[in-house]
C-alpha cells in the first residue's frame, strides 16, 4: 500500500540544513497495521506527514497504492488526502462545531454529498465510534477519548485507504488508551484500512502492530515483525525501547560482567509453549537450578509470550537447554548463537567467541 523509497528530507537551520530523515526505505502492506516508533526527535511525526504530502520530501520517492505521488498537486493531491484519513495527538477538533458537525465537514467540502446523505454517514461512523448519544455535544464537553474517537470518526468519514496515526495515544490515560487501540484494531479488521502508527511507547506497538520500523536519527535501523524486534532486539535504539527496565540493559553480556554465576541464558516462550510450566519441569529432569534474573510476560496481539533471563547451573545444563528447545522455546545463550526454536540459527547481540565444548554446548546454543 505504501512504499518510501529513500526518502530524504531536509529543513532550513540557522547554520545550515538540517536533515530530520536520511535514506529511509519503508514497504507497508496492503491492510496491516504497521508501527513507526523511535524516541523524541528521531523523525517519525515528519515520516508520517511525507505520506499524505503534509510535508514534501527534499529527496525520494512516496507511492501510494501503487502511484507515485511524490509531485501531485492541485486536484490529484486532493484526491490523494480523501485517501488517507489522519489522527492527531491532540484531537484538531474545530470547536465551534458539534460531533456531528466536525464528522461531516470533510464530506461538506468534497461537494459530492447531499445533505441525507451526509447525515446517514455521520450516522453511521458515530455508530462505529460509539458516539451517536453525543452527536449534538460541543467538544468541550467530551472526554479526552471522546474527543479522539469523534477524531477517528473524522478521519473515516471519506472511506480512506489508510489511517495515519500520529501519537493518537499519547494525550490519553492508560483505561482510554487501550479502548483507542482496540477500536483501531476493529477498524482495521472490518474496513481493511491500512494503518500506520506513530508512537514512542513500545507497549503500544505490542498491543496493536503486525509489523514495526524503528526510526534513530532519522534513519531506520530496524525493522520487522512485531514479535521478532519486541522479543530479539537487534540495534542499540531498540534494545533501549524494548528493555530500558531490565537489569543491565537486557543485554547477557552486561549481565555476566555483573558477576551472575552459572549459565546465562534468556529464554522465549511463544503461544503454547508459553502456557506450559516447561522451566520447572526441565530442570528437574536434568538435575539443574536456575535464577530468574528478569522477565516478562504478556500477549503481542492475540500471540501469547514469556521471555526469562535466567542463570542456569547443576548437573546437566546442556541437556536442560536441548530440552527447553525440543519444547518448542527459543534459546539465547550468552557467548553463542540465537537459535529459534526449529533450530533457525540468526545473529545474537552477545559476543561470539569460540563455541563451548563442555556439555556438548555447541550443538543446542
Amino acid at each position: 500500500m505504501i512504499t518510501l523509497e529513500n526518502i530524504r528530507k531536509d529543513f532550513p537551520g540557522k547554520t545550515g540544513a538540517v536533515t530530520a530523515l536520511d535514506g529511509v526505505n519503508l514497504s507497508i502492506a496492503k491492510g496491516e497495521i504497521f508501527g513507526i516508533i523511535g524516541s523524541s526527535g528521531a523523525g517519525k511525526s515528519t515520516l508520517v506527514r511525507l505520506i499524505n504530502l503534509l510535508e514534501r520530501p527534499t529527496g525520494g520517492e512516496v507511492i501510494v497504492d501503487g502511484r507515485a505521488v511524490t509531485d501531485f498537486k492541485g486536484g490529484d493531491l486532493r484526491d490523494l488526502r480523501r485517501q488517507i484519513g489522519m489522527v492527531f495527538q491532540h484531537f484538531n477538533l474545530l470547536s465551534a462545531r458539534t460531533v456531528f458537525g466536525n464528522v461531516a465537514y470533510p464530506l461538506e467540502l468534497t461537494g459530492e454529498y447531499g445533505r441525507h446523505e451526509i447525515a446517514d454517514k455521520v450516522k453511521t461512523l458515530l455508530a462505529r465510534v460509539g458516539l451517536e448519544a453525543h452527536a449534538q455535544k460541543y467538544p468541550r464537553q467530551l472526554s479526552g477519548g471522546q474527543k479522539q474517537r469523534v477524531g477517528i470518526a473524522r478521519a473515516l468519514a471519506c472511506a480512506p485507504k489508510v489511517l495515519l496515526c500520529d501519537e493518537a495515544t499519547s494525550a490519553l490515560d492508560p483505561q482510554t488508551t487501550g479502548s483507542v487501540l482496540e477500536l483501531l484494531r476493529q477498524i482495521n479488521r472490518d474496513l481493511g484500512v491500512t494503518i500506520v502508527l506513530i508512537t514512542h511507547e513500545m507497549d503500544i506497538v505490542r498491543r496493536t502492530c503486525d509489523r514495526v520500523a524503528v526510526l534513530d536519527h532519522g534513519r531506520v535501523v530496524e525493522t520487522g515483525p512485531v514479535t521478532q524486534v519486541f522479543l530479539h532486539p537487534q540495534h542499540e535504539a531498540t534494545l533501549k525501547l524494548v528493555r530500558e527496565a531490565e537489569p543491565d540493559g537486557g543485554l547477557l553480556s552486561n549481565i555476566a560482567a555483573a558477576g551472575v554465576s552459572g549459565r546465562i541464558v534468556r529464554l522465549t516462550f511463544l503461544n503454547d509453549a508459553a502456557r506450559k510450566p516447561l522451566l520447572g519441569k526441565i530442570a528437574r529432569e536434568h538435575g539443574a537450578d536456575y535464577q530468574i534474573l528478569a522477565g516478562r510476560v504478556g500477549n503481542i496481539r492475540d500471540t501469547p509470550y514469556a521471555q526469562f533471563t535466567v542463570s542456569l547451573s547443576g548437573q546437566d545444563v546442556a541437556g536442560a537447554i536441548a530440552g527447553l528447545r525440543a519444547g518448542g522455546v527459543t534459546v539465547e545463550v550468552h557467548g553463542g548463537e540465537l537459535h529459534d526454536a526449529d533450530g533457525e540459527k540468526r545473529p545474537s547481540l552477545t559476543p561470539l567467541p569460540a563455541l563451548h565444548r563442555d556439555g556438548g554446548l555447541r550443538h543446542v546454543v
